[in-house]
């Protein structure tokens, strides 16, 4: 394979892998629903790759992410759907009919004026697969905060939406009294139902203040991370540990770690 394209190499491989009779045995047992979980984690080390600012991190979770789809498209070639060259030509295809400013004779876009027009030409897309619905195509497996605020963009897109976020406070405070009349009777299911009202409007929060809510929501949980490891740091100078601590000490500890930048 060495004289191959990489590509192609790659996709014999993949061949190699789910050969019948000569094939890993790990491989061959594999299908669509027991490999999506590695997609999803492998888009996931994309990211963090790219957060970190790893070029040589980022070019292996890249071909992992590569591999994936190959894996996928290698399932549906042995069920006759379709091959990777399939995707390759109808992701190129889809490329240059949102990009006629690029490749046709269309006049060139401003960044918003292709936002605009890129979310018309999906639209048109989706029409085609009869999904007509302002919120239809938004895809289940995403994370319920990137699918949330995926949701709510859409309905905005067709005028359903508050004016400012400071309607949206107004709305957010009202979700917290309602959750607060639950605490009493504390029954899981009003509690959930409350908090995920609760986390939803949060969502729009995010979006009307022009954040991400999912990285946000990262965000937060590395500064948790590092404040938290912090405290642990500082109890440990003492010979202690948070077991054997109490939360006073804790919270003063944890307002050093802020102090420091943490």
């Amino acid at each position: 394979m060495a004289n191959e394209a990489p590509i192609l190499a790659l996709i014999n491989v993949m061949a190699a892998l789910r050969d019948p009779e000569t094939g890993c045995p790990w491989d061959k047992e594999q299908d669509f629903a027991t490999i999506a979980p590695y997609t999803i984690e492998e888009a996931y080390e994309v990211r963090a790759a790219v957060v970190s600012g790893d070029p040589a991190g980022l070019k292996g979770e890249l071909g992992d992410l590569l591999f994936q789809v190959v894996y996928h498209a290698r399932m549906a070639e042995e069920r006759g759907w379709f091959t990777f060259n399939d995707v390759a030509e109808a992701i190129t295809g889809k490329m240059i009919r949102r990009h006629p400013h690029v490749f046709g004779e269309e006049a060139a876009r401003s960044a918003a004026a292709q936002t605009a027009a890129w979310e018309a030409q999906k639209a048109d897309e989706r029409a085609g697969l009869a999904q007509h619905g302002a919120l239809d195509g938004v895809a289940e497996a995403l994370p319920a905060l990137k699918r949330a605020q995926k949701l709510t963009s859409r309905a905005a897109r067709v005028k359903f939406d508050w004016p400012n976020a400071e309607a949206v406070l107004d709305k957010l405070a009202e979700e917290i009294a309602e959750l607060k009349a639950e605490l009493d009777e504390a029954k899981p299911e009003r509690l959930a139902d409350e908090l995920g009202d609760l986390l939803f409007v949060l969502v729009n929060l995010a979006r009307k203040l022009g954040q991400d809510a999912e990285s946000c929501l990262e965000g937060a949980n590395e500064k948790f991370i590092r404040r938290f490891g912090r405290v642990e740091a500082l109890l440990a100078a003492r010979g202690k540990t948070p077991r054997d601590s109490m939360l006073e000490e804790m919270e003063d500890l944890w307002t050093k770690a802020k102090k420091e930048g943490l």
